[in-house]
């Protein structure tokens, strides 16, 4: 459809979102406010660029070898760029400690610092980018025994405080530099396969590291620390020491960002349903969207029921300008600058279903117990144009509106990654 197509799809959607009183032009200017942050790995199969080569581990896995990865920096950064001018919007990186821009020489992790990551801030800073970062707790020979920071041996747990400390002051460095508050998020996939007797031993260990780790404060307008929790991974299928129990008593206590994963719960559980249950309790959210088929399998973001729910919660909570947006997966069957822009676009475009829900009047129903008309409208909303109204906030931000991005991803495909061996 063309500009001038689109324009006229959206008068008339706009006047059947008044009728139901909605305000369309309100909801595009709360979407054009989200900045996702988009994750590095996906442009190489979360693989870094450490001198080091080392199995991913941590109960992470990645399938598939669709040929033209990124092999370095500068194609992974090529790829992202990519990516980001077929989502409409301005986004975010978010950027992994086995990402820095070690010169082709080994950095151990406990010895990073803030100049293996000074090209990513000069690139960032020249996109207006915001950046994000974490900690990389795994892929490490000091990771293959299932522990890091909650390990029984005091040197790997030593060695792993210091990473995620200097991962913080990297976190906080990035942040000054680019006026952008960073969110640094603390993941470690310790754990055990089988029954374990002494859990309390562990997570007072992995307490006392999260002491150690958080004992220097920064300005929150230059970091953002946040937990994540996980059910459980290959090879810590009985027992995770940071449970969802654990980090949302530490997030409470510490005051800071609580990480809920779509994929790190039981597939069964509402991650949804936890936001309006938390929130209460903490500042913020950190929610990574993903795609979990049967268990934590980071599949490439879809437009499902479950993401329908999780933005429809948010909105309905009120709770957008609280809960910041990170994509989490990795899928390596497909075009990886695909498979972003797949997520990514999927992720807004749910967002801006929910926006465009009359909830105001679905509320006014429930509250008087009209529970028939309240279900009736709930579905009938789901036939509205909000199709139509995203291909114009496509148009008006200046990307591919419908199907048109994908010619723009074989294109790039044909002219870049396809000549990478």
């Amino acid at each position: 459809m063309n500009a001038n197509g689109i324009e006229k799809a959206m008068d008339a959607a706009r006047e059947r979102y008044a009728a139901l009183g909605v305000n369309v032009d309100r909801a595009l200017a709360a979407l054009a406010r989200v900045s996702l942050s988009l994750q590095c790995w996906q442009g190489d199969d979360v693989g870094g660029f450490e001198a080091r080569g080392a199995a991913l581990g941590g109960g992470l896995a990645v399938t598939g070898n669709y040929p033209g990865k990124a092999r370095d920096l500068d194609e992974l950064r090529a790829d992202l760029g990519a990516a980001l001018a077929l989502i409409p919007g301005r986004h975010r990186v978010n950027l992994h400690a086995m990402y820095g821009d070690f010169g082709g020489k080994p950095v151990e992790r406990d010895q990073i610092e803030p100049k293996h990551f000074r090209s990513w801030v000069d690139w960032a800073r020249e996109r207006k980018l915001g950046l994000d970062f974490n900690a990389t707790c795994f892929a490490h020979p000091l990771a293959a025994g299932g522990f890091t920071i909650a390990s029984r041996d005091a040197r790997v747990r030593a060695f792993w405080v210091e990473h995620v400390r200097r991962c913080r002051e990297i976190g906080a460095w990035m942040g000054k530099k680019l006026g952008k508050a960073c969110v640094h998020n603390l993941w470690v996939p310790d754990g055990a396969k089988d029954a374990t007797v002494d859990r309390a031993r562990y997570r007072e260990r992995l307490a006392a590291s999260l002491n150690a780790i958080y004992e220097t404060a920064y300005p929150r307008k230059e970091l953002l620390d946040s937990v994540e929790a996980k059910l459980f991974g290959i090879g810590s299928e009985s027992f995770v020491v940071g449970s969802h129990e654990f980090y949302l008593g530490w997030a409470i206590t510490h005051k800071m960002l609580l990480c809920l994963d779509m994929g790190h719960f039981h597939p069964n559980e509402s991650v949804a349903d936890k936001i309006s249950a938390i929130l209460p309790y903490v500042d913020e959210l950190l929610l990574h969207v993903s795609r979990g088929v049967r268990w934590d399998s980071d599949h490439v973001v879809l437009q499902n029921d479950a993401l329908v729910e999780l933005m429809q919660e948010v909105v309905r909570a009120g709770a957008l300008g609280r809960v910041r947006f990170a994509l989490d997966y990795f899928d390596a069957e497909l075009n990886r600058v695909g498979a972003w822009v797949i997520g990514a676009r999927a992720t807004l475009r749910t967002l801006l279903f929910a926006l465009l829900e009359p909830t105001p009047l679905l509320r006014q129903y429930e509250e008087r117990g009209d529970k028939f008309s309240q279900l009736a409208l709930t579905e009938e909303a789901k036939s509205l144009p909000f199709g139509a109204v995203w291909d114009y906030h496509c148009l008006k931000m200046g990307v591919p509106a419908g199907p048109a991005w994908v010619e723009a991803v074989h294109e790039y495909e044909a002219r870049v990654q396809s000549t990478r061996n």
